[in-house]
C-alpha cells in the first residue's frame, strides 16, 4: 500500500518540478518582452509585470509549502496527509492568474471580431472560473485533508470546467475570425495560418491541462491530478507572453512578389536591368483603431543599360542611364506612413 507521501506529495513534487521549469521560460519570455518590445503601452507593460509578480509569488509558495512538510515535519505523516493554508493559496493565485490572461484575450477578440457575443461568453466564464477557484482556496482551507478533497467536487468543477470553457472560446472566436478574413493571396494568408496554428496552440494547451486535472479529481483520491494543477498557472502566463513575443515573426514573405515580379519583366538580350524592389505592408491596427484593409504597395525601380554616344572618342561605349519604369504604385507619403508602421502594432 502507498504511503501518504507517495499518494500526495510523489504528485506534487512531479508537478512541482514542472512548475519551476515553466518559471523559467517564463523569466526569458519577461525579459525578451521588455527588451523587444519596448515601444508597446505602458498599461501593456504593466499587465505583463503584473502578470510575472503573480507567478513569482506563486512558485515561492508552492515551494514553501513543498518544504514545510517534508523539511520541517519530516516522519509526521499527520504534517504530511494535510494541507496547510500555503497549499490553500495555489488555487486562489491560480484563478487570478488565469483570469487576467483570459480577460486580455476576450479585449483581443473585441478588437478583431467585434463580437460582443462572443466576448460575454468568455468574460462570463473566465469570472466564473475565478470565483472557482476563490472558493477552492476556502474549502481546502475548511477541509484540509488531502483524501476528503472529494467532498467539494462542485467549486472544482466550476473552476476548472469555467477555465477550460472560456480557453476553448477565445481559441474558437480568434480561429474563425482569421479565417473568415483571409484575403487570398498567398503572402498574406501564409501570416494568417501561422497566427491561427500559434492561437490553437496556445489556448488548447490549457484547456486540455485544466480538463485533465479535472478528470483525475474526479476519478481519483490521491493527489495525482496535482501533476496538471500545479503548473496551470505558468501555462497560462507563457501561453500570453508566447503570444506577445511571436509577434515579431508575423512578417510577411515577400518571396512570392519578387519572384513573381522577375518573372514578369525579364530583360531582353543584351539588357540588363537590376531591380531595387521596395515591398511596404499597410496593416490593419487592432490595438485601438480600425485602419483599411490589408493592402501591399510595391515600387519597383528599373536602370537599363543603353547605349550612349562618347563625343570624345567617337565611339559608342554602354553607360547606365538611369530609366525609372514609372510602376510606382504608391506615393511617397504612403510609402514613408506604412514603413513606419509594422507588425509591433499588433496585439
Amino acid at each position: 500500500m502507498a504511503t501518504p507521501a507517495q499518494e500526495i506529495y510523489g504528485p506534487i513534487f512531479i508537478g512541482m518540478v514542472f512548475n519551476i521549469l515553466l518559471y523559467g521560460v517564463m523569466i526569458t519570455q519577461t525579459y525578451l518582452y521588455f527588451n523587444v518590445y519596448r515601444r508597446d503601452k505602458t498599461w501593456m507593460k504593466l499587465f505583463v509585470l503584473t502578470l510575472f509578480l503573480c507567478d513569482t509569488v506563486n512558485t515561492c509558495l508552492d515551494i514553501a509549502f513543498t518544504y514545510q512538510p517534508l523539511v520541517n515535519n519530516f516522519g509526521d505523516n499527520d504534517a504530511i496527509s494535510r494541507a496547510t493554508w500555503v497549499f490553500a493559496t495555489d488555487p486562489a493565485m491560480t484563478a487570478i492568474i488565469a483570469v487576467l490572461t483570459q480577460l486580455f484575450f476576450a479585449w483581443r477578440v473585441k478588437v478583431l471580431t467585434s463580437n460582443y457575443f462572443a466576448v460575454s461568453a468568455i468574460v462570463i466564464c473566465a469570472v466564473a472560473q475565478f470565483c472557482g477557484g476563490l472558493g477552492t482556496s476556502i474549502a481546502v482551507g475548511m477541509i484540509p485533508e488531502f483524501v476528503r478533497f472529494q467532498k467539494f467536487q462542485v467549486i472544482v468543477i466550476i473552476w476548472l470546467a469555467f477555465s477550460a470553457a472560456a480557453d476553448v472560446l477565445i481559441t474558437a472566436s480568434l480561429v474563425w475570425h482569421l479565417r473568415k478574413n483571409k484575403t487570398g493571396m498567398a503572402v498574406t494568408d501564409d501570416v494568417v495560418d501561422r497566427i491561427i496554428r500559434l492561437t490553437v496552440q496556445t489556448g488548447l494547451i490549457t484547456a486540455v491541462c485544466a480538463a485533465i486535472d479535472l478528470i483525475l479529481f474526479l476519478l481519483s483520491s490521491s493527489g495525482l491530478h496535482l501533476i496538471f494543477n500545479l503548473p496551470l498557472s505558468k501555462l497560462y502566463t507563457n501561453s500570453l507572453l508566447s503570444s506577445l513575443n511571436s509577434r515579431r515573426g508575423w512578417q510577411y514573405d515577400t518571396s512570392d512578389v519578387l519572384s513573381g515580379q522577375h518573372s514578369e519583366h525579364r530583360p531582353s538580350a543584351g539588357t540588363r536591368r537590376p531591380r531595387n524592389v521596395n515591398v511596404n505592408v499597410l496593416r490593419s491596427d487592432v490595438g485601438g483603431k480600425r485602419q483599411a484593409p490589408q493592402q501591399i504597395y510595391i515600387d519597383v525601380e528599373s536602370h537599363e543599360m543603353v547605349d550612349v554616344v562618347d563625343v570624345k572618342g567617337g565611339h559608342y561605349t554602354a553607360t547606365p542611364s538611369f530609366l525609372p519604369d514609372k510602376k510606382t504604385m504608391s506615393p511617397p507619403a504612403e510609402r514613408a506612413e506604412s514603413s513606419e508602421r509594422g507588425v509591433d502594432d499588433i496585439i
